[in-house]
This record gives C-alpha cells, structure tokens and sequence, in this order.
C-alpha cells in the first residue's frame, strides 16, 4: 500500500542523507522524496512516498521517529488529506499545436515556453491526474517529463507542528 510520510526535521547538514540511508539500510524504496524550509528556519518538511505491507510501513515509522534529526512525524494516509504534485512537460509541437493546447486546458494546465518545435507545459494535482496527463498527450511526442514528487497537508485540524 502506498503511503505519505510527513516529517519535520532539524535543519540541518546530513538529516537527509540519514533518512535516505535508513531506507537503504534496510531495502525500503522511496517513491518520491521533496523537503525545504519551514516557516521556523531551524525546521524541514519533508514527504516521502512509499509503499509496504501494515508492518513494513510501522517498521519504516518507528526506525524513522528513532532518528535525532525527526522533530515529528506523521502518516498522512492514516488521515484525510491534501496531496500535490507540479510536473513540467517538454513536447515536440510540430503539427500538434491545437492538440497540445487543447489537453492542457483540460487539465488545468500552462503553456510556460513556446518555440517553433516545442512547448512546456506545467500541471498540477494528484499523480494520478498527471499520469492521466501523460496518456492524454499521445501520440505527440514527449521530449522530457520532470516530476516535483508528492507534498500533502492534513485536512481539517490536524498539523504537523511543534
């Protein structure tokens, strides 16, 4: 089962490298991984996506809340929540102006750059939007896909704060 883990974390060099060296350790795959600043200059957010069995995923939670540099943590699939994703689109255009255009508009998508031979189109939403985005396009050609990975927030009251 794929789940959005949400943490805040110190600030700080190398609190990356020991998440990412947790899930390595021990085989784990992280689907999506996106971390910056908070509001508190001392803090990190960061969501990782991944996937597991009930007891791989409390195994990944407890080895997670054992390391110093996690202030909190949070599961927010246990949660109702809000989950985004942005993704840029570089497709060849060459006869499929309309087209591409067109399929944009649909998914609530911009236009960011026209040449002669491409576009680059941006798209927000769940993956599942930006997947079907993707199949939406054929057949033109796509040139390039880069993908932000997933960010969520709680819904309702619950927060991820200190």
């Amino acid at each position: 089962m794929r789940h959005i883990i949400s943490l805040l974390m110190e600030n700080e060099a190398g609190a990356l490298s020991r998440v990412a060296g947790l899930f390595s350790a021990r085989g784990y795959n992280i689907e999506s991984l996106t971390v910056a600043p908070t509001d508190d200059p001392t803090l990190s957010r960061m969501t990782l996506v991944t996937r597991g069995n009930e007891a791989i995923i409390e195994q990944i939670i407890k080895q997670l809340n054992k390391l110093i540099d996690v202030v909190k943590l949070l599961d927010l699939t246990e949660h109702k929540h809000i989950e985004r994703e942005m993704m840029l689109v570089k497709v060849s255009v060459d006869g499929a102006r309309d087209h591409v255009k067109h399929i944009a508009d649909i998914f609530h998508g911009r236009v960011l750059d026209v040449t002669q031979l491409a576009y680059v189109v941006e798209v927000t939403g769940n993956s599942e939007k930006l997947d079907a985005f993707l199949d939406a396009l054929q057949p033109v050609p796509i040139l390039e896909v880069v993908r932000s990975g997933a960010m969520g927030i709680a819904a309702g009251d619950i927060s991820l704060k200190i």
